[in-house]
């Protein structure tokens, strides 16, 4: 089997992607308007986004299905993310990655997409009932067949971590030292944000070392770094930030300063404190796409424009001296 990796030269780097789930699943269903979606997906097309990262348990599948009606015509111009190895049952997630799930889970994706090839294939979450490389493996073998162009890791889960009493990207990092010895890792996906910077501990570095490309996932802190939602203001009950410890009224209020830092480096810039937010992401390291999760038109095209931001080492040293995010079990 050929050994291949597209690494962090294909993610189209230095560059904001695009979060295709809140148009879908996850964040307040009320707003989730089809028509709306496929003009954010064409909007930041149209602004130079390429990297467009869905997977099939966002909807479930509708994402998919959406993003597959936003391409019809343009999908030479986008580098297409999906996902797979989750289950959403009632009221619960489950892992999967039997290696005929995971042929099937992609033929279903290809179908829903509208196109012949997928060009990053992530692992969502390993399956604890089989070995990871053997659902590496399968994945692999997509590649051989031309299904798929390169294949992702999503990092464990931050609860996990904190669960095993370990550093948060521990986990992780020994799944990737398993499964880069069965086939290589083109990108890693995980949370990065300036309230949630543990990536550049230890996962980061070890993505810089190997031109493994990096998705930084939720580079907007689930929208509370844009400084548009106000402590206490509530959530609907499907909006995941409804159980979100950091969603608390008394811990939205506790981060106010995060915010207020924000804005006060985006103002020397006449930006947004969501676009200092991005530009801060991708100085983090040049193999660093942020993609942050948008369902309207005006937000995907300001959050491409913030790869234009250039930070001054005066606006980083004041992010960096930011006090860190405070969660309920802090």
């Amino acid at each position: 089997m050929e050994r291949r990796s597209l690494g962090a030269a294909a993610l189209a780097v230095g560059a904001v992607g695009l979060g295709c789930m809140p148009m879908s699943w996850a964040y307040d269903a009320s707003r989730q308007r089809g028509d709306d979606a496929l003009r954010a997906v064409h909007a930041a097309l149209d602004a130079g986004v390429q990297v467009l990262d869905t997977a099939d348990m966002y909807g479930p599948f509708t994402n998919e299905l959406l993003l597959g009606r936003a391409l019809k015509g343009r999908r030479s111009e986008a580098f297409v993310s999906t996902k797979c190895g989750l289950l959403v049952g009632d009221q619960h997630i489950v892992a999967n990655g039997r290696p005929g799930y995971v042929r099937r889970a992609c033929d279903a994706s290809l179908r829903r997409l509208q196109t012949d090839v997928i060009d990053l294939y992530q692992l969502h979450r390993a399956d604890p009932e089989v070995p990871v490389e053997e659902t590496w493996g399968a994945m692999a073998e997509l590649v051989a067949a031309g299904k798929v162009r390169a294949l992702g890791l999503c990092a464990i889960g931050a609860r996990a971590s904190r669960r095993q009493g370990a550093r948060l990207h521990d986990g992780t990092i020994r799944q990737l030292e398993r499964v880069q010895q069965v086939f290589p890792v083109s990108a890693v996906q995980a949370e990065l944000s300036v309230w949630s910077p543990q990536a550049l501990e230890s996962l980061l570095p070890w993505c810089a070392a190997r031109g493994v490309g990096f998705l930084a996932a939720m580079p907007l802190g689930n929208g509370y770094l844009t400084g548009t939602l106000t402590p206490g203001q509530g959530f609907e009950p499907e909006d995941l930030r409804a159980r979100h410890p950091r969603f608390t009224a008394e811990m939205m209020a506790a981060n106010q300063p995060v915010v207020v830092g924000l804005r006060r480096v985006a103002e020397r810039h006449g930006a947004t404190p969501a676009q200092v937010a991005l530009a801060w992401a991708l100085r983090q390291g040049p193999q660093v796409v942020p993609v942050p999760g948008t369902k309207r038109e005006r937000w995907a095209v300001e959050n491409a424009e913030a790869a234009g931001l250039a930070l001054t080492a005066r606006d980083l040293a004041e992010i960096d001296r930011l006090p860190p995010a405070r969660e309920s079990w802090d």
